[in-house]
């Protein structure tokens, strides 16, 4: 799951002091100077009394309804359900940006994100969890530094059996051989072989993009996951 719920606590409102009108305490003041002395006066008859009275404060202003709706909506706001990540080496932070931007910029996917651009801080695990179930299609940058890497290998095993266990990901992880040190196919792990992957350096690439990314994929698994987050939320509230 992407994003947590923030809670907000306001402050209590601020009392109000309840002083009396000029008038009341004037005459007040008249009738009681000859038989009080002034130590004797109650502390609200000595006092200045304040030109206006401030207006109560509307109900349900700060009864935190109205934060909570907007934090809500906010929160709405942040949490976007991608069109693709980029599992990559850590060597190749790079190359993976490069093709972000290329499918970003020159096929109009976006948005994307790319698996060293996940939040810092939290566990690997988790971030892999949010990245793959929080994007419709999860690219795997086939190159040489990918074999190298064990979490990479981690990576697109976790990936693949998503994609086996959960039918709305079915046939949502791409391998990709980039334009820059791309992995032999016959290095090529066996699972990613039977998968076909996008090869840059093709004629056919840009059909082969197309054909991939389709929007109407796109809003069918961005549905399945906006139902899913409202169930969990449903689940946490009661």
């Amino acid at each position: 799951m992407m994003g947590v719920r923030k809670s907000k606590i306001d402050p209590c409102p601020l009392s109000l002091s309840l002083g009396k009108s000029p008038g009341v305490e004037k005459s007040q003041g008249c009738q009681e100077s000859a038989s009080k002395k002034p130590d004797d006066l109650p502390m609200h008859d000595l006092a200045e009394p304040s030109p206006t009275t401030p207006d109560p404060v509307p109900a349900g202003e700060h009864d935190g309804t109205e934060v909570q709706g907007d934090t809500l909506e906010e929160e709405e706001e942040e949490e976007v359900f991608l069109k693709f990540v980029i599992l990559h080496a850590e060597d190749d932070t790079d190359e993976a940006l490069r093709v972000q931007n290329l499918l970003e910029n020159d096929f109009g996917i976006k948005p994307g994100i790319i698996f060293a651009e996940m939040p810092s801080g939290r566990q690997h695990l988790q971030n892999l969890d949010d990245a793959v179930n929080g994007s419709a299609w999860t690219i795997l940058l086939l190159t040489e530094n990918f074999l190298r890497d064990t979490w990479c290998k981690f990576q697109f095993y976790t990936s693949l059996m998503n994609s086996v266990n959960r039918q709305h990901k079915y046939n949502s992880v791409i391998p990709m051989r980039p334009l820059h040190n791309p992995l032999p196919r016959e290095r090529t792990p066996f699972a990613l072989r039977t998968i076909n992957a996008l090869e840059e350096d093709s004629r056919g690439f840009p059909t082969q993009v197309e054909r991939i990314f389709q929007e109407s994929v796109y809003q069918i698994q961005q549905s399945l996951w906006k139902d899913t987050r409202s169930s969990v939320r449903r689940q946490v509230l009661a």
